[in-house]
């Protein structure tokens, strides 16, 4: 194994955790999340519940190093999805239950998350040709494990 590996699996562990984190939080509790979904979003609770299977399952993928390709077009459409329909327009309007003296919370809020978005959407560009290291389940698959060497050959 060399160090590039373990900073490649460093590099998918905290990408994907977000996503895991995030997945979490809509199955298990989402309650504030459901709070700020737009008021035309149908079975917001089951909605919930779907977009967190989402994020695990294509999250899980990155983290182990499995069909990135796919785990990113996956991530990529469900976070230009949110911020075209949550964040993006969140910048130009409040919610109307929104007391006027915490307006500046919720534009920090939404600016936040529209940037911390695009940042994760380049990252998933980055994710659409990236090739894994040794410690991915793609190079087990390749067979470049165990000897971790992207040749083929035992290290």
């Amino acid at each position: 194994m060399k160090r590039d590996d373990a900073a490649e699996l460093a590099f998918r562990s905290l990408f994907c955790v977000i996503f895991l984190g995030l997945g979490g939080e809509h199955l298990f509790q989402d309650e504030l999340i459901r709070l700020l979904m737009p008021a035309w979003v149908p079975w917001p609770r089951a909605v919930s519940i779907l977009v967190g299977l989402w994020l695990v399952a294509w999250g899980g993928l990155i983290l182990l190093g499995f069909r990135l390709r796919w785990a990113a077009i996956a991530l990529g459409a469900f976070v230009v999805g949110v911020t075209a329909t949550v964040h993006g327009p969140a910048l130009f309007a409040y919610p109307p239950e929104l007391a006027a003296d915490s307006r500046w919370m919720w534009d920090i809020l939404q600016r936040s998350n529209f940037v911390k978005n695009l940042c994760l959407l380049g990252v998933c560009f980055h994710l659409l040709n990236h090739r894994t290291g040794c410690l991915s389940l793609d190079a087990y698959l390749r067979g470049d494990f165990p000897g971790c060497r992207r040749d083929g050959r035992t290290a």
